[in-house]
Parts: C-alpha cells; sequence; structure tokens
C-alpha cells in the first residue's frame, strides 16, 4: 500500500511504507551491530586504559561509551546518510519527513531519544504496540519527529512487450482500441508477460477467457482466424503506441510553447 504525499512545491509523491517486519528485522540488524561493537569497543579499552583508571573513572568511560553507542552512534549514521542505516541498507528502507523530504538532525535526535525508551528499555514492545494502532504503522519515534520509514528499493522494470504481430498490422491500423479500460489492459499485459511460464492448457484457457472480455471493446472485431494470443497482443500494442504518439504530440506543443514564452518580448 502507498501514500500519496503533495510536497510544498506541488509535487504529488507516492510513498510506499515499510511494513513492520522490515523494520523490525532492520532494527535487529542495527542493534546486534552496536551491541558487537560496543563489546568489541569495552574489549580494547579494558585491555588498555581501563585497567589504570580509578573505579570512578571507569565508570564514567563506560557510561560515555554507552551514551555514545545509544545516541552519537546512530544520531551521526542516520543523519549523514540522509535516514539510512546498516539494517535500512539491507533491507532497503530510509527515514524521510512526513512530505517525503530527507530528514535533518533533528528529526534524527528525537527518532534516536525517543527510541532509547521504545526501543532499548521496553525491548521494543512500545513501538510494536504503537506501529499497530497507526495507520501507516509508525512507532512512537516516527509520530514525535514527523517521520516514516519507507521503501525505496523498487522492482526491477519489466522489458517492453513485442510490438504488433506482422500479420495483424493491416487490422490493428484501423481498429479501436481506445474504450479498453485500463484495469483489462494490465491484466491483458500481465497474462502476455508471464504466457511462457503458464501450462498449455490454463494458457488457452486464460488467453481466451481474456478475448472475450477485450472483444466488447474493440471495433471491428479480430480478423478471422487469428491466433488469440496474437489479437490480445496486437490490441495492448496497437494501444500503446497510440498513447505514446498522444504523449509525444503533448510535450512537442508544450515544447513550444515553453519556446515562445522565454523569446522576446516575454524574456
Amino acid at each position: 500500500m502507498s501514500t500519496t504525499v503533495v510536497t510544498g512545491e506541488a509535487v504529488v509523491l507516492q510513498l510506499r511504507p515499510a511494513s513492520f517486519v522490515v523494520r523490525a528485522a532492520g532494527a535487529l540488524i542495527d542493534a546486534i551491530t552496536l551491541v558487537l561493537v560496543f563489546l568489541a569497543v569495552v574489549w580494547v579499552l579494558a585491555e588498555t586504559i581501563l585497567e589504570e583508571l580509578d573505579p570512578a573513572a571507569a565508570q564514567a568511560t563506560v557510561l560515555a561509551l554507552v551514551v555514545g553507542m545509544l545516541v552519537g552512534v546512530p544520531l551521526a549514521v542516520e543523519t549523514l546518510s540522509r535516514g539510512r542505516s546498516l539494517g535500512k541498507l539491507v533491507f532497503g528502507t530510509r527515514v524521510v519527513r512526513d512530505d517525503g523530504g530527507s530528514i535533518r538532525l533533528r528529526h534524527s535526535l528525537v527518532r534516536v531519544l525517543v527510541g532509547i525508551m521504545e526501543l532499548w528499555m521496553t525491548f521494543g514492545s512500545v513501538a510494536l504496540i504503537a506501529s499497530m494502532l497507526n495507520e501507516r504503522g509508525k512507532r512512537l519515534a516516527d509520530m514525535v519527529a514527523g517521520s516514516q520509514v519507507v521503501v525505496e528499493r523498487q522492482r526491477a522494470v519489466p522489458p517492453p512487450l513485442p510490438g504488433v504481430p506482422e500479420s495483424m498490422r493491416p487490422w490493428a491500423e484501423v481498429a479501436d482500441v481506445g474504450r479498453l479500460p485500463d484495469a483489462l489492459v494490465a491484466s491483458v499485459t500481465q497474462f502476455l508477460r508471464n504466457a511462457r511460464s503458464v501450462p498449455p492448457t490454463v494458457r488457452q484457457q486464460t488467453a481466451g477467457r481474456l478475448a472475450a472480455k477485450v472483444a466488447p471493446f474493440v471495433s471491428p472485431g479480430p480478423p478471422a482466424g487469428a491466433p488469440v494470443e496474437d489479437f490480445l497482443l496486437a490490441v495492448v500494442a496497437e494501444r500503446r503506441n497510440r498513447d505514446f504518439r498522444l504523449l509525444s504530440r503533448q510535450q512537442e506543443r508544450a515544447d513550444a510553447a515553453a519556446e515562445r514564452l522565454h523569446s522576446l518580448p516575454f524574456s
């Protein structure tokens, strides 16, 4: 599920909030990393300078180290990386502001300070309850800081479908395919992309069922004897080609208008 956000510049963004499982797994990786680094630093200090310090100084050193690991390191990492940490890098997520922009130092500071209570002191129970009650799955730190964790890693764009089959081109040039609903076009496109991995019997039945749904929106009907899959491919490919030509003409007109506006006497 994605959420629509309008920025201050009137730019519409589609943000996909990260699921609780993904955020919990990323937080677990961050926590394990911090604990391992803390133990390594303590071991190094114990072998070098802690033995030479008096008990009060040793306790102060360890306390400063704990504060640095719980506050300083996460704050520096999240601020410098613009909302990413090791766990978020692994799962392709990022912390952003509620308006979709990059978080600042103040956002990271609030997240880190509140996170000490809801993550470390309560073993994540407060974060779990807050995420379950919030419609965007935000934990308490995100509510206070005005931030959210979104999925940044996008799926690979599938390759485009082939063009109109050669035997269907004369029909496609005169056919009316503009009335086809977008949802039906998406179903046909998905079927054509996955057709090779479908068993032949299921593939034939699915193609016939989709062709029966497409036919009422296409005029004239397909040529007699045309393969069903060729008919479906011709419809979606021709619709794609016409949409591309329409958008290209609109862009050309917009570019021409912009050129006139930036020429004399307007400039």
